[in-house]
């Protein structure tokens, strides 16, 4: 599949909006929980990716799988660790403290590329994750007397394995061999959060319209998005692919707030403007620089 630009962002747009509905969809669950939440997402995300990966790149994507070396797997880990903090962080804390945090994101990888790969950092971008990091320890501070700091330290956990990814992405494909593909990678992460979080899972407790509701976040939350989004990267800029998906962040507190009246708390919206104001100065001066 090959896009314009044009298309991209648009797509780009779909699919923060896709991403966005985890929040919402959660809220709405019955019975399930936990680790039960996360396996049924997962489980059905890889029915899904299986499916739709051949129609994106052929039947040889399971072919790179199996000869995949370690590289590969280490980036699917990473999407495991991704997929599973995420959907647990989500039954623990609100839908904005987690959203906040993974927009951290960028700023992580900077550093951790500068720390692994000698990648430099800009000044810009020192100034961006000193005042996102203010944001974090400002919305720590408060939800630390909420009761609700494990969820986000949870959360944390996205960006964090985020970053080892991309830093493993550029280290395979600086190596000079082959370039990492990252679909068969999210499949083997889809794969590997299934099985890790299915014996934690028991007992079930999930109604015919909690699975329900866990498919379609399987589908439509995760594994469409993924794959676009790895497609969009092929056309995009790395600046325009962090600005855009901060998109994810705003709709995500939208559909809590007006389909599961979670309404976000002053603190979370202050804090949470600190990170993507950040985020925002960073990439766009990042941006007309490269233009």
């Amino acid at each position: 599949m090959v896009l314009t630009h044009r298309r991209a962002v648009l797509v780009m747009v779909a699919v923060t909006m896709m991403w966005a509905t985890a929040g919402v969809v959660t809220r709405h669950l019955e019975y399930a929980r936990s680790f039960e939440v996360t396996f049924w997402r997962s489980l059905f995300t890889v029915g899904s990716l299986c499916a739709i990966l051949p129609f994106l790149s052929g039947r040889e994507v399971f072919m790179k799988i199996r000869q995949g070396g370690r590289m590969l797997w280490m980036s699917g880990a990473c999407w495991c660790v991704m997929f599973t903090a995420f959907m647990l962080a989500l039954t623990m804390t609100t839908v904005a403290n987690v959203l906040v945090t993974l927009s951290v994101g960028p700023l992580l990888t900077a550093l951790f590329a500068r720390v692994t790969i000698g990648h430099h950092i800009a000044v810009r971008t020192w100034i961006a994750i000193v005042v996102a990091g203010a944001g974090i320890a400002y919305m720590y501070g408060t939800e630390f007397s909420g009761g609700q700091l494990a969820g986000t330290l949870v959360a944390f956990a996205v960006p964090v394995a985020g970053a080892i990814n991309w830093t493993i992405t550029q280290r395979s494909n600086n190596q000079g061999g082959e370039k990492l593909d990252l679909l068969p990678a999210v499949l083997i992460g889809a794969t590997l959060s299934t099985l890790v979080t299915l014996p934690l899972a028991f007992p079930f407790q999930a109604t015919p319209r909690d699975v329900g509701l866990l498919a379609f976040l399987g589908l439509v939350q995760l594994a469409i998005p993924c794959a676009l989004a790895v497609i969009c990267a092929r056309v995009l800029k790395a600046p325009e692919i962090s600005l855009l998906a901060l998109l994810e962040v705003i709709f995500g507190i939208l559909l809590a707030w007006v389909g599961a009246n979670e309404v976000p708390a002053p603190t979370v919206l202050t804090g949470g403007a600190l990170v993507i104001g950040a985020l925002v100065f960073n990439e766009a001066l990042g941006w007309r620089e490269r233009l």
